[in-house]
């Protein structure tokens, strides 16, 4: 037989250690999912600082929850979108490759259609750049539309055939004599050529989409430095190649074969010949070799001074005709200087110095392509931290909905399944109590 008294007993202690165990585990989940969201807003402060911030004004009055502003960034982030502006750069690209101009303000009806196809894709062309400048902004942010350098050739371009187009319509209207004399097939008007021959940079919008076109171009800009150097090494070595070449040839490459007491020359197309030593001699009975000639391509291949010396060495460096230049100093001096002072100047200077400009663009290209790499290898992590950071959060959203799921209305922790039990228990504990004492 049980005392009722100690079960009460029990039961409170029971009762009161269960309430300290559901108060314990609240506070640990508290506190749990407390320091989960600290840490969560700890990983989006460090994500945030390392992603591309968004203007938070775009034309002084366009914010980022703005519609408009949210419709133009979802239009140009869309990759249909860009792959729509590149069909019209290349079909822009044709058209103005099929148009053929004429002289004296002349036209046909194609040129006439293709100019009417013009405005199509200039139209395209602002709108496209008016949907970027809402999305982004115009220049006083760092990432605004302005501030990219192909996004700003872009621009040009675009401000360039709009001010043709207007002012060829201003001159439409005022001008009476364009609208009398206006040649069939030609938009009348103002000459405008100078500015229509904008349009031939419109290919190069095609960089602006196209990132490995990006990455050409950028190392080709990023190696004038270097290449500067290297102009400036390749000079060196024509200034000292003139210069010996002016103590050795100077005034040798001005005689040739003539007749006898006549200024006719013997061959068609005259060469040097060498009036004593081991050079070329005048075979002809009827000859003789003496100077007065001007020398070989009208006399410009020479080294009579030091620029005309220069002019020689720059022509063998590039390795164009120098076999003809050294057959002729051959011919005027003999075999013995010309082919070493000349093979050493293109093996030096051909093969090693001017291979360098080669070798400097294709270590600036491999830099490109690392950073390029890089920074696409950057954006996938940033995407899949990003969906982990939402995956988080939407985790964390279901612990604290759990965690506000067990206060009630007034705060107080509501009862679990045990207690609920136990509660359930006491109130039929008469019956078990009625049948101990029976």
């Amino acid at each position: 037989m049980k005392d009722p008294e100690w079960d009460e007993e029990l039961d409170g202690e029971e009762g009161t250690m269960r309430m300290t165990r559901t108060d314990t585990l609240h506070s640990t989940t508290s506190s749990t999912g407390t320091q989960r969201r600290r840490g969560q807003h700890h990983k989006k402060q460090v994500q945030g600082s390392n992603q591309v911030q968004r203007a938070p004004r775009a034309l002084y009055c366009l914010k980022l929850n703005n519609p408009i502003r949210r419709a133009a960034l979802s239009i140009v982030e869309w990759k249909p979108f860009d792959i729509f502006i590149l069909l019209a750069i290349f079909a822009n690209c044709v058209a103005l490759g099929v148009s053929k101009p004429f002289p004296e303000d002349d036209s046909n009806s194609t040129n006439h259609d293709l100019e009417q196809v013009e405005y199509i894709f200039l139209v395209i062309f602002t709108i496209e750049t008016f949907l970027k400048i809402l999305a982004y902004g115009l220049v006083m942010h760092p990432s605004s539309y302005i501030r990219n350098g192909w996004n700003l050739l872009d621009f040009v371009i675009v401000i360039v055939g709009l001010f043709s187009v207007v002012l060829e319509t201003m001159t439409h209207k005022s001008g009476e004599v364009a609208t009398t004399h206006h040649v069939p097939g030609k938009p009348g008007g103002l000459d405008v050529k100078a500015l229509r021959a904008f349009r031939v940079l419109r290919p190069l919008r095609l960089v602006s989409g196209v990132p490995s076109l990006q990455i050409v171009l950028n190392s080709i800009m990023k190696a004038m430095v270097p290449l500067l150097h290297i102009a400036l090494l390749v000079l060196f070595v024509i200034i000292i190649y003139a210069i010996i070449g002016l103590e050795l040839f100077i005034g040798r490459m001005h005689k040739t074969c003539y007749y006898k007491e006549s200024n006719t020359y013997v061959e068609d197309d005259p060469v040097p010949c060498a009036f004593l030593g081991h050079g070329r001699q005048c075979n002809n009975n009827a000859s003789e070799c003496r100077g007065r000639w001007d020398g070989p391509n009208g006399g410009i291949t020479n080294f009579d001074n030091f620029f005309f010396a220069m002019l020689t060495v720059f022509q063998c460096i590039t390795m164009e005709g120098w076999t003809d230049v050294l057959y002729w100093m051959n011919d005027a001096i003999g075999f013995e200087l010309p082919w070493v002072y000349f093979v050493s100047l293109v093996v030096f200077g051909s093969f090693f110095v001017l291979n360098l400009v080669l070798g400097v663009l294709s270590g600036e290209f491999s830099k490109e392509r690392e950073k390029a790499k890089a920074r696409g290898d950057f954006q996938k992590l940033r995407e899949r931290q990003q969906m982990e950071e939402d995956l988080c959060g939407y985790m964390d959203w279901i612990t604290q909905a759990e965690d506000m799921d067990e206060l009630d209305e007034d705060g107080n922790p509501r009862p679990s399944l045990g207690d609920l039990s136990d509660k359930k228990r006491g109130k039929f504990g008469w019956f078990s109590h009625s049948s101990d004492t029976h």
